[in-house]
């Protein structure tokens, strides 16, 4: 049997050894990928103000139930399969707490109807003029999947407007409920956090309204 020449051996070896750890490469485990953060945009751009001025109002921390305090996380819910179960994105967070970005935006709405005061413990005018308190609660937060490809952003507020009668008791002025819906232009995070933000906007702006209708 005729022998192969010397270099051509050593050359297969090596051709055969380089492939075998490109193959080794290929199977190594990526680096994870880097979560995307949301926020809710840029503001819409501000109404005038009132003609005449709105009463100070004071505007209590948002709260939210729908999930722990100061968790980021993205939740959608796959309605045409398990509407009863809120899931997390693993690859994408908001930027902040949602009840952080929805009490930025809306202090930002308020302040350019009324006076805006923070906490009525902590304000010294509050307990002179006594303006009265808003609570906000976030009630649903969320991408809600009807289809595979097809989803929507869901916001649901409670607003709580509380003051104080004659004798410094506690009195309930008013309490609404707002929801909105928005399509979500694509079926994955970034989508969902485009129709949040609008629903977000939208349910602000209703809430506004409604206060400014009660007087306040």
């Amino acid at each position: 049997m005729a022998m192969q020449p010397f270099g051509t051996h050593v050359l297969f070896r090596t051709f055969v050894v380089a492939t075998a750890l490109l193959a080794g490469c290929s199977t190594l485990p990526q680096p994870p990928r880097e979560q995307a953060r949301y926020d809710l945009g840029l503001a819409p751009a501000a109404a005038e103000p009132a003609a005449a001025t709105l009463p100070p109002l004071t505007m209590a921390d948002v709260q939210i139930s729908v999930m722990p305090e100061n968790s980021t996380l993205m939740l959608y819910r796959l309605a045409y399969a398990n509407a009863q179960e809120l899931r997390p994105y693993q690859q994408a967070r908001w930027a902040q707490p949602p009840s952080q970005l929805v009490q930025q935006r809306l202090r930002l709405l308020l302040a350019g109807q009324r006076p805006l005061l923070a906490s009525m413990d902590n304000v010294a005018a509050a307990r002179t003029s006594s303006p009265a308190l808003l609570k906000v609660d976030i009630e649903d937060f969320s991408q809600i999947f009807d289809a595979e490809k097809s989803s929507r952003g869901v916001v649901q507020l409670r607003a709580t407007l509380i003051g104080r009668d004659a004798a410094g008791a506690t009195v309930l002025l008013g309490q609404k409920a707002f929801g909105v819906q928005v399509p979500a232009p694509s079926a994955d995070a970034a989508g969902g956090a485009r129709a949040i933000a609008m629903a977000t906007d939208q349910a602000l702006q209703q809430l506004n309204g409604w206060l400014m209708a009660q007087g306040r």
